[in-house]
């Protein structure tokens, strides 16, 4: 089948800008980890529409999306926002980020072992960590609680029985 790795390319690309948003982290770029992050969700949202565009979807890219989600929407806005505000919560603040992580991870697993209805049981991951990036990008704006509250919420939401619709 001609193609059938391309949209895994984009989830490639994907997963490298997280693990750059993690680079980035390390540095005290948060802000540019951020952008890195939302970036990821454009190459999320191509690696769907290319996948549907030529007919190729597989169990394969379905788990390496997955894969690359966890990292770039889990653990990458995770650690930025540990950087930047949680680590000031100590182990408070490591607990929400690690429950962050733990929440999007079972949202995955969830969305995996079940069968699409048109609606998301939950936030999806993409979401979640595309907002936790965007408050991290406007955190100068913000009152300090703000950050810890959002992602709580984000996470009770990623594990709620919520129905989300898909857009």
């Amino acid at each position: 089948m001609k193609g059938k790795h391309i949209p895994n390319l984009f989830t490639l690309g994907n997963l490298l800008l997280g693990v750059f948003a993690l680079v980035l982290a390390l540095n005290e770029e948060y802000g540019r980890g951020a952008i890195m992050i939302l970036l990821a969700g454009v190459m999320d949202y191509l690696d769907g529409k290319v996948a549907r565009k030529l007919q190729v979807s597989s169990d394969f890219g379905k788990e390496l999306d997955s894969l690359a989600d966890l990292v770039s929407f889990g653990v990458a806005p995770a650690i930025l926002a540990y950087a930047l505000k949680l680590s000031d919560w100590g182990y408070l603040g490591l607990a929400i980020a690690l429950g962050f992580v733990m929440c999007g991870a079972l949202r995955l697993a969830r969305f995996n072992a079940t069968t699409f209805s048109g609606n998301f049981m939950g936030v999806p991951i993409t979401a979640a960590g595309g907002i936790v990036a965007i408050v991290i990008i406007y955190l100068g704006n913000i009152p300090d609680l703000v950050l810890p509250m959002i992602m709580m919420l984000l996470s009770w939401l990623m594990i709620s029985k919520i129905k989300v619709p898909k857009f």
